[in-house]
Formats: structure tokens, C-alpha cells, sequence
């Protein structure tokens, strides 16, 4: 997200955009696209605040509920730069996302379905299904322990009203999703809110800024740096804001501004999204490492240690921040879920059968017995597999004039692209190996 390659962007912006080749190029729930000059500016303005609001909504879900809770545990604020680093790094790639699909009015998915061979595009669609259904997972999860931890829901019943709610929420735009949007950054900022409400109670030290500074204290604090990270850059996201956007501006005089947009209210929303992941980091360091509790390593644990210290109105702002995750990001996977068949495949299945294809994984792995945070945690090392596969592709198309047209990427911003993926990439080959070689 370079000012370089904004220059660019804008420099271009009165040459005719690449031609788009399919008919249908609007998501699940997504209505008209008006035309720019049928709108007001607020609305034209809902058309790229809200899918960084959409997508901002992974990067606060109950998985890093998980990562950010043990890191502050166990190191306290040691860690807090790597929330910075990965939020940053999140940022650049949701921007070429979000520049891809509105310079080529398709979805990633939809312009490898149409470079690629069948059986590449079916290798694609099988791992990012499978993607798809570890995030899912993990939101279903997560919503169902929030449930346990407010109402004494039992954790099966409690994914099953998860997935029914996410399935509400789906629906709450069937002539357009900008409800969707709203009631996404309404559930930002409770997280938002709750964990700012814990700092201030937990009286979060000024020892925090340190945490701003690189470092490590060896080889268990990398590793979970490492799970931070690898964890952050959601690809089922990569894949849903390249076709939150490709309807978004469709005169190629107004792509300069447009993009200058974009970037703004991608910088906004996940701006909120770090925010709420670095006061997670900062109340389990205030509360947990501060007071030795540096064993609460799950949800349950860390609720009843914040009952304990804080007094329950804390524990509360906690759970309540899990379940608006949980609900929210659930959503947004299954919305994600229906984008990836609907661009590698053309196909569409209802939104009852999809949110059963990832219910009955949750169900399964709850049954057995699997402690919930851990199942949490091992569904974002399944994720870390899909990342490559939905990078690599973005730099390939938005490094291509044949795609992109004027709003190619800069050379600098392909390299900063790639030193991005190798970063990430190794980093989770790190994570997934290190159990094994130690």
C-alpha cells in the first residue's frame, strides 16, 4: 500500500480498464451496483468502507482470542510489536485484494478459474474449501464457548445457535449487503469496546510502549510470534474482498480516487481490528503475567482468572467480545465459503448446506472431547497450508498490465509483495515443523 504505487494508480486513472469477461460478477448477497453518478457521496463512500469493515472482522476472531491471551500470559508485553507488524502486513495485502478485483471486476478465484487449467482450478477450490472450513471451524468454536461462558449453554447446542445466527446475519441484506456492513462494524467496535474496558479496569502499565520494541526471549516466544503472524493474514479474506470491490467503481475516471479510498478505509478498519488484538495482548499482560497467572492458556481459564481479578463485570466484557467474534466472523467465513465455489467452480450450494459442511467438523471434534482452545489453535495451523496458494496468485494478477491496466503494481510494491509471502510462508513452515524437529 505504497504512496509509490498510489501515484500510479491515480496517474492512470482516465485509461480504459482491462475488459471484464463475466456476466455475473456480484457476490452471494450483493445487490444493483448503482453507477457513481446515481448515488450520493455517502453511499458511494459504503462502497469501500464497508468491505474493510467485512474482512477486518477476521483478524479479530476467537483464533486470536487464543494467540493474543497466551502471548500476554506468558511474556507479557513482549510481543505486542509482532500485533503491529502483522496488522501492517495485513493492511498491503487486503489493498491489492481489494485493487484487484476493482480494476478487473472479478474475484481471484474467478481470474485463476479462467488462467488456470481444470485440474489447477480444482487443486485451488479443494484447498481453499478447506480453508474455508478450518476458519469456520474455529468461529463455530469459538461462539460456542462464548455461549458456555455467559448463559451455561452446553458447547454442541451452542455452535449449532451460532451457526443459525451467522446464517441470520447473512441474511439481513437480500437486496444488498450494506446491513451486513453495519452490523459487522457494530460487533468491531463491542470487541473494541470490551477489551478497552478491561485495560482501564486491569490499570494497563505504561511498561506497555517496551512492548513496541522487537524481541524475543527464546525459541517458546518466537513460536508463538510465529503463530501470531502466520494466523493473521486470513487467505478466506484475500479471496472475499477481491469480490466485495469489483463492483464497487466501474468508470475508470474515477479509479484514482477510488483507490485513494479504499486504502483510506482499509487503514480505518483494521486499524480497529489491531487495536482490539493489541489491548487483548495488553489486559492478559496487565491481569495474567502481572499476577502470575502465567498458566491461563484457554478461554475458560482466562474467563474465570478475569472473574477472579477483576471482578465479574470483566469477565463479562470478555465473553460478550467472544460471542460478537464468534457470530461475526462465522458470517464472514461462510460469506467467504460461498465466493470461493462460486469463482473457481460457478457454482452456488444454499447457505444452510454450507454452514452444515463446517458444523459438522465442530460437532465432531466438540464431541470427542478436544479442549476447545486447542482445537481453536490447530484449526489456525491448518490455515497457515491455504496462505501461499491465495498470495502467490494476488502478486501474479496485480503485477500483470494485462489484468490490472494502469493500476498494475509498481516493481517495489511486487517485491515488497514477495518478501511478504516468503516472510510469511516461512514463518508457518516454522510453526508447523518445529513440533517435530523441536
Amino acid at each position: 500500500m505504497t504512496d509509490t504505487d498510489m501515484s500510479t494508480d491515480a496517474a492512470g486513472a482516465g485509461t480504459a480498464a482491462p475488459t471484464r469477461t463475466v456476466a455475473d460478477s456480484r457476490g452471494p448477497q450483493d445487490g444493483p451496483s448503482p453507477s457513481p453518478r446515481s448515488v450520493g457521496g455517502w453511499a458511494r463512500r459504503a462502497a469501500f468502507f464497508g468491505p474493510a469493515f467485512i474482512v477486518s472482522m477476521a483478524y479479530v476472531d476467537p483464533g486470536n482470542f487464543a494467540t493474543n491471551t497466551a502471548a500476554g500470559a506468558s511474556y507479557g508485553y513482549l510481543l505486542l510489536w509482532v500485533i503491529v507488524v502483522a496488522n501492517v502486513v495485513a493492511m498491503f495485502v487486503q489493498y491489492l485484494s481489494a485493487k484487484l478485483g476493482m480494476a478487473t471486476g472479478r474475484s481471484l478465484p474467478e481470474l485463476c478459474r479462467e488462467t488456470c487449467g481444470r485440474p489447477v482450478t480444482l487443486f485451488l477450490w479443494g484447498q481453499a474449501e478447506i480453508v474455508a472450513i478450518a476458519t469456520d471451524l474455529a468461529e463455530l468454536i469459538g461462539g460456542a464457548v462464548a455461549l458456555n461462558l455467559l448463559f451455561g449453554i452446553p458447547l454442541i447446542p451452542g455452535a449449532l445457535i451460532t451457526a443459525a445466527v451467522s446464517i441470520l446475519l447473512l441474511t439481513l441484506a437480500p437486496q444488498g449487503r450494506h446491513r451486513f456492513e453495519m452490523v459487522l462494524a457494530g460487533m468491531l467496535l463491542i470487541i473494541l469496546g470490551g477489551f478497552l474496558y478491561q485495560a482501564v479496569d486491569a490499570g494497563a502499565s505504561h511498561e506497555a510502549a517496551a512492548g513496541l520494541l522487537p524481541g524475543f526471549a527464546g525459541a517458546e516466544s518466537l513460536l508463538l510470534a510465529t503463530g501470531i503472524v502466520g494466523a493473521t493474514v486470513m487467505p478466506h479474506v484475500i479471496y472475499l474482498h477481491s469480490a466485495l470491490t469489483r463492483s464497487a467503481e466501474h468508470d475508470p475516471a474515477h479509479h484514482g480516487r477510488a483507490l485513494h479510498r479504499t486504502r483510506r478505509e482499509i487503514v480505518i478498519a483494521l486499524s480497529l481490528a489491531g487495536l482490539a488484538n493489541m489491548t487483548m495482548l495488553v489486559v492478559a499482560a496487565a491481569v495474567f503475567h502481572r499476577d502470575g497467572h502465567t498458566g491461563t492458556d484457554t478461554l475458560h481459564e482466562a474467563h474465570r482468572a478475569l472473574g477472579s481479578l477483576l471482578g465479574p463485570t470483566a469477565a463479562m466484557a470478555f465473553a460478550v467480545a467472544l460471542l460478537a467474534a464468534g457470530l461475526a466472523s462465522s458470517s464472514v467465513g461462510t460469506y467467504a465459503g460461498q465466493i470461493i465455489m462460486e469463482g473457481f467452480l460457478r457454482r452456488r450450494i444454499p447457505l444452510i448446506l454450507r454452514r452444515a459442511t463446517t458444523l459438522l467438523p465442530a460437532t465432531a471434534i466438540l464431541l470427542a472431547g478436544m479442549e476447545p482452545t486447542r482445537a481453536l489453535i490447530l484449526s489456525q495451523a491448518a490455515l497457515s497450508f491455504g496462505i501461499p496458494f491465495a498470495l502467490v496468485p494476488l502478486i501474479i494478477f496485480t503485477s500483470s498490465r494485462k489484468f490490472m491496466g494502469p493500476l498494475v503494481n509498481r516493481r517495489r510494491t511486487t517485491v515488497t509483495a514477495g518478501a511478504a509471502v516468503a516472510l510469511i510462508s516461512g514463518l508457518n513452515v516454522f510453526l508447523l515443523a518445529e513440533p517435530l524437529f523441536g
